[in-house]
C-alpha cells in the first residue's frame, strides 16, 4: 500500500464524526477490546462509551486511554494522522479500518 492509498484508509485530515467514528472502532479493535472492556478501563459504563462511538465524539479520558495504554493518540483518532504511531500500531490499526470497510462493502 502506497502512502496516498494509506492517508485514504486512515481518512487523514478528515475530522467528520464518521470517521472519528471509524478511526475509534478501528483503535477499540486494534487494542484487543469489547466496548464494555474500554468502558471499564476507562471507568465509565458501556452505554456511555457506546454513545461516543456511535457519535464519533470520544472523551479525553477515553483517547488518554487509548495514548497511555495502547500507544494510540489523539492525532491519529482526530485527524487520521498516522506517521507518528509506532509501526506495529499503524499496521493493526491499517488491519481493522481495512476489515470495517470490507465489512461495510458487504452490507
Amino acid at each position: 500500500m502506497d502512502i496516498s492509498e494509506t492517508e485514504q484508509l486512515f481518512r487523514t485530515g478528515d475530522s467528520s464524526p464518521e470517521a472519528i467514528r471509524k478511526r475509534l472502532i478501528a483503535a477499540r479493535e486494534c487494542a484487543g477490546l469489547k466496548q464494555q472492556e474500554l468502558a471499564k478501563a476507562v471507568g465509565i459504563g458501556k452505554t456511555t462509551y457506546n454513545s461516543q462511538e456511535v457519535k464519533g465524539a470520544p472523551a479525553i479520558k477515553v483517547v488518554r486511554h487509548l495514548y497511555k495504554a495502547h500507544r494510540i493518540d489523539f492525532n491519529y483518532i482526530y485527524h487520521g494522522d498516522f506517521a507518528q504511531l509506532p509501526i506495529d500500531v499503524q499496521s493493526r490499526l491499517a488491519e481493522a479500518l481495512a476489515a470495517g470497510a470490507q465489512s461495510k462493502d458487504r452490507s
